[in-house]
């Protein structure tokens, strides 16, 4: 960090603790902000072009492969879009089914941004494994919900990480009730530490810092979402997920190998963790809604560095949803239902750990993939990201310079960014000189 005056130069070449590979720069001149740049340098993946000419069969295992932490998040909103396309309908066990593997993604990345990415800047700790020297059990209870949260997406997925068992329609093996049986005992265990783990997270010292977003997130009318709902702010969207495009669109920056994501006629957005709480906590289970209480956090919440106590509680809340969806299963009568592909578009969204996961294909009769979209959570929440510097900075001048380049990139964890999938796609222009 550079200071002369009042003017200041932070720069940040490579964000720690966050997945993929980014840098931060910010320009402050006489307590104002004049730049701020979230440089995202990992190259592009072009998953979008890579699914091109593919079978409508292999868009879960393909979009699995975008990220490591969140592959299930992929494979349902691919499997949700290729369902639309085709009019089928997954519902009772296998759509349960469905919800008990994404239950197992919320526990195990939820936490692992929690416990090893995120604590230490509360805790004022380099990394994970210095705060775990002084903060043993917690580190302890951390790996044991994460190995939970792996334990279910590894019985219902084939692995745990990419997994290789979901198939549009359904799975391709489904497990029975006496394969679940050591998991709802794994899960109990995991409950009582992801009750704790809103205790702790809750004495953290949180900045006083909120802002005005507009919220957006799935909304569903029985359940706190992860695969299905409408898509709603707390500004009066509420559209079905066909019409994304319609409200949003991708903008590129000169400086980032990711899009900006903004709704038309309105800019940024905030999708996530604090948006879910915000426009779903009624539908939060109950011991999720009474440990959220207590730890004195209720909608509207709009402190992005709360966000953390917001994942500890969802962590909570996946733990009851899985617990609630073992003790009702009955296997069913096959792994999947019927699909037969059709020239059509289709069109899928649910909620990834870190926010809205969007996918859109349009296929042939045959069911080969012409075209696909992918909008990842940390593209939507980039600008927003950027507006939360923008205004922090001058809140917390007064900081010493070492402390200011810290609070600056935690506001960037608030969001836990997987930058590696935000560069799914790069716009690509060629001018032709004559």
């Amino acid at each position: 960090m550079r200071k002369r005056g009042t003017d200041k130069t932070i720069r940040v070449n490579y964000l720690a603790r966050v997945e993929g590979e980014g840098a931060l720069h910010l320009k402050i001149k006489d307590g104002r902000v004049l730049d701020v740049r979230l440089e995202i340098f990992e190259p592009p993946r072009f998953f979008e072009a890579f699914l091109r000419g593919r079978a409508f069969s292999e868009a879960p295992d393909i979009t699995a492969r975008i990220c490591g932490i969140c592959p299930v998040a992929y494979q349902m909103s691919s499997v949700h879009a290729m369902e639309d396309a085709f009019g089928v309908r997954v519902e009772g066990q296998l759509r349960a089914l469905r919800r008990l593997i994404y239950c197992g993604e919320w526990i195990s990345s939820h936490t692992l941004h929690v416990y090893m990415l995120h604590a230490p800047d509360f805790l004022g700790y380099e990394s994970g494994i210095h705060m775990a020297r002084d903060h043993a059990e917690a580190f302890r209870r951390g790996l044991r919900l994460k190995k939970t949260g792996n334990r279910i997406i590894s019985l219902l997925g084939g692995r745990e990480v990419h997994p290789i068992n979901v198939r549009v329609g359904g799975f391709y093996r489904v497990p029975t009730r006496r394969d679940l049986a050591p998991l709802y005992e794994d899960l109990k265990r995991a409950r009582d530490d992801a009750l704790e783990t809103v205790r702790w997270v809750s004495t953290f010292p949180f900045p006083d810092f909120e802002q005005d977003y507009e919220f957006v997130s799935l909304s569903h009318p029985r359940e706190y979402p992860f695969n299905e709902g409408r898509i709603v702010s707390n500004r009066g969207l509420d559209i079905a997920v066909n019409e994304f495009d319609e409200y949003f669109v991708e903008e590129q920056v000169p400086y980032s190998n990711a899009l900006h994501s903004v709704i038309r006629g309105r800019g940024a957005y905030l999708a996530g963790p604090l948006a879910r709480f915000n426009l779903n906590f009624e539908r939060l289970a109950p011991s999720a809604r009474e440990a959220a209480e207590a730890a004195g956090l209720v909608p509207p919440c709009r402190n992005p560095f709360r966000s953390i106590l917001v994942r500890s509680v969802e962590v909570l809340h996946a733990c009851d949803e899985a617990l609630r969806i073992i003790e009702g299963y009955e296997a069913p009568d096959a792994p999947a239902v019927e699909v037969r592909p059709r020239s059509a578009t289709g069109y899928g969204c649910t909620e990834a750990p870190r926010g809205i996961l969007y996918h859109r294909y349009r296929i042939d009769d045959r069911g080969i993939i012409l075209d696909a979209r992918i909008v990842p959570p940390t593209s939507q929440n980039q600008k927003t990201m950027e507006d939360d510097l923008r205004r922090l900075v001058p809140a917390f001048m007064e900081l010493s310079a070492d402390r200011l380049k810290w609070l600056c990139e935690q506001s960037i964890r608030n969001y836990d960014p997987c930058i590696s999938c935000a560069t799914h796609f790069l716009r690509v222009e060629i001018e032709t000189c004559k």
